[in-house]
Parts: structure tokens; sequence; C-alpha cells
């Protein structure tokens, strides 16, 4: 019985893919292309990472993608408030513009992970819902274009949602994100 192989970048990002494939089943079936992994990889990796996040005496969050991702490309203290936090980013081959951003808090407490724009990526220009394409921007880019948004609670713990109203028909929309990237934009209840 051969060991599993370690759990790195690749098999984080199949994780991210298995949350995705239930709104972007063809964009994610793509994506594993790209990384070369089967359907049975990405549910394993999916399986391992849940098992980490579920242990009794696993790792904290903090450590835990450490563990998987490495040290980050770069660690930004922020002010949230009259709270301070950690910041830390790292780099995922599959989206070269995105980081993956785990924002911590005192004594390495995981307030909240997603994908966010790569500092000095250029952001899309969004300016009514037809911009708006699954994949191409995240939570702070639909929030800043479309302000005031009504964030919405997802459907489940790594998803996001945005009410929002497009300046073009002025009809409401409710913008829908897995890790930060927009999923899919449905209409909304005025």
């Amino acid at each position: 019985m051969t060991a599993p192989a370690p759990f790195g970048p690749l098999q984080f990002q199949l994780v991210l893919l298995r949350r995705m494939a239930d709104h972007q089943p063809d964009l994610v079936e793509d994506a594993r292309r790209v990384l070369g992994a089967s359907l049975a990889e990405m549910r394993e990796a999916n399986r391992r990472w849940q098992a980490m996040v579920r242990a009794p005496r696993g790792r904290g969050a903090l450590r835990r993608y450490r563990s998987a991702l490495g040290e980050p490309e770069s660690l930004v203290r922020r002010v949230v408030g009259d709270l301070e936090c950690d910041a830390l980013l790292w780099r995922l081959p599959l989206w070269p513009d995105l980081r993956f951003e785990v924002m911590a808090g005192p004594g390495g407490a995981v307030w909240n992970e997603w994908l966010v724009r790569a500092p000095g990526a250029p952001a899309p220009g969004l300016r009514t819902v037809r911009d708006l394409r699954p994949w191409s921007c995240t939570v702070d880019e639909v929030a800043r274009a479309f302000a005031p948004v009504r964030p919405m609670e997802g459907s489940a713990p790594t998803r996001w949602a945005l009410a929002l109203t497009d300046p073009a028909d002025r009809l409401p929309y409710v913008a829908e994100f897995t890790w930060g990237l927009l999923q899919r934009v449905l209409p909304g209840r005025a």
C-alpha cells in the first residue's frame, strides 16, 4: 500500500474546483484538464481536505493553509474596524491574476478565505450585469462596481452572494460566488 501524495497546491486547487463544479461544471472540467487531474483525483483531494478540516485534533486553519500552500507570497497587516489582522496571499497556477487570501486575526484565527485580484493585476471593467461573466471577477470587485450592494448568506460556508441593481436596466440581481470568485448572476427580487 502506497502513501498518498503530499497535499499541496495542486490538490488545494482541486478542492476549490470541487465546490465550483456545482455551478460551473464545464469551466471546472476545462480547469481539471489544464491541471492534468482526473475526476477521481478531484474527489480524493476534496475528501482529504474535508478530513483535515474535521479532524478533532487537526491543525488550525491557518496552519492547514501553510501546510498545503507553503509560505505565502506576501503578508500584509490590515486594520478592519478596531481590529488588526494579517492578509496572507498565495499564488495559484490555475488563476495567475488572482491570489488566495486568508485573513487571520490575533492568535491565527482565520476570519475569511477566498480568491482576490493579485496586486497590480488589471481588474475587469464592470459597468452592467452583462459584464459579469463566470470566473471573471471577485466579490470585492463586484461590490465596488455596483455599490451599494447588499451581502447575502451563501448556500455553503465557501459561498457568498451580493444583491445588486444593474445601472443599465435598474433591475435587481443576485451575484453568487464560490471561494470569492463569481459563479453566476440570477434575477433578484425587487
